[in-house]
Order: C-alpha cells, then structure tokens, then sequence
C-alpha cells in the first residue's frame, strides 16, 4: 500500500496508523447511516451532535433488546416502522407487535384475482 502524505517528519509506520484510525472513523460514521437513519443534524455544536448520535444509538440499542427478548422475526427496520405508526398507542409493546405480526400472517395471496391469465 502507499500513502501519500506531505507531513515528511512522520514515520511511514505513525502515517499508516493515522490512516488506520481514519477508516475506522469512515466505517463509524458509514454504520450510523446504515442502521440509525440520520439524515442530517439539527445541531451544528458538539454536544448537539454527540446528543443525536446518542440518543440514535439508545433507540437503535433499546429496539433490539425488544427483538431479542420478544424473539421476533421481524427486522429492526420493521419494528421502528410499527413503533413509529402507534407512537400514541396505549398498549403494551408485545400487544403492539403480535398485533402487526398476526396481520402478515392474515395477508393470503389466494383470493387475489389474476389479472393477466398467463
């Protein structure tokens, strides 16, 4: 591998772990957008962006402790859009998800009629 740098009183080795680090900076910041949903911070200070990411990483945290101990199928993904559709419900978070699972399951292609007869 070659780096290119303009800092010559580094090391090639220090030069190599500074990359290193980086791309583990890179990766960070690629999970958050994969898993987190973060489109963009409402701050621009380091304590408002620390707080987002955190907050982000709590709920990402929490929703997989409910999938964990439920022992559900679904995705993450899927969970996040069923809490985010009943935010003001008042039932309990296993009533919640059961409900939305039993209604897959009622979903049957059998009475669907066949548009094209191929």
């Amino acid at each position: 591998m070659k780096f290119l740098t303009n800092n010559f009183q580094l090391p090639a080795l220090m030069i190599a772990q500074i990359y290193k680090c980086r791309w583990q900076v890179e990766l960070f910041f690629k999970w958050i957008k994969q898993h987190l949903r973060i489109k963009a911070f409402y701050g621009t200070s380091d304590n408002a962006v620390k707080t987002q990411i955190w907050i982000a990483v709590s709920v990402y945290v929490l929703v997989a402790i409910v999938r964990k101990r439920l022992g559900l199928e679904m995705s993450l993904y899927q969970i996040l859009q069923i809490f985010s559709i009943t935010l003001l419900e008042k039932m309990p978070i296993s009533c919640v998800l059961e409900a939305f699972d039993s209604r897959s399951e009622l979903l049957d292609d059998s009475n669907q009629l066949i548009l094209f007869d191929i």
